[in-house]
């Protein structure tokens, strides 16, 4: 894995009135990964804001789709063929509602499970083969749509423990650029 690169791709919406939601975590994360690299999400190219950076051997491109969640499958696409970078070398950092908030699991090759994002990078790609770092945001209460907990903010206790989330995201994705997909799913997925 030395000296190759990477793309690490975190999903969400642009625009304020989508910061700092739920859906939006992936955004979150690519921003704490660029400061830990002492850089700025601040070129675009192909409907994305990206950045490069050096973690450890790798060069790594760190991206948020400006298209909306639904629709982050093609800037991906076009980013990854434009740097030629394959499938395989692609990190993807998303919400799952699946998982209780704050619980992280890696996960290559499967599904989309439901999530729109994902559904449309397999779509765009034609293939599932990428990483995805899943950052656990938990169900709605049954007061609450799908939609409006996604698009939602946080609440205060989830709040209170947002940056040890996004912390532990981040050292999911070092951990699998460090150490190989195989040994971080072992060590973040048994940690949950």
């Amino acid at each position: 894995m030395a000296d190759s690169k990477r793309l690490l791709a975190g999903l969400g919406n642009p625009g304020d009135q989508y910061s700092r939601t739920r859906h939006n975590i992936g955004f979150d994360v690519i921003d704490a990964l660029a400061d830990r690299a002492g850089c700025r999400v601040n070129k675009q190219k192909f409907n994305a804001a990206y950045t490069g950076a050096h973690m450890g051997l790798q060069e790594i491109l760190l991206v948020k789709p400006l298209s909306y969640m639904n629709r982050s499958g093609i800037p991906i696409q076009k980013l990854a063929a434009y740097f030629k970078i394959n499938i395989a070398d692609i990190i993807v950092v998303h919400d799952d509602m699946d998982l209780a908030f704050g619980t992280i699991k890696i996960v290559q090759g499967r599904g989309h499970g439901g999530h729109k994002g994902i559904r449309s990078i397999i779509d765009a790609f034609g293939q599932k083969d990428f990483v995805r770092v899943r950052v656990g945001i938990g169900r709605p209460g049954s007061d609450r749509s799908v939609t409006g907990h996604v698009l939602g903010k946080y609440t205060p206790d989830e709040q209170a423990c947002l940056d040890q989330v996004t912390d532990d995201a981040c050292d999911a994705c070092l951990s699998i650029l460090e150490k190989g997909v195989v040994k971080a799913m072992n060590l973040v997925n048994s940690s949950n």
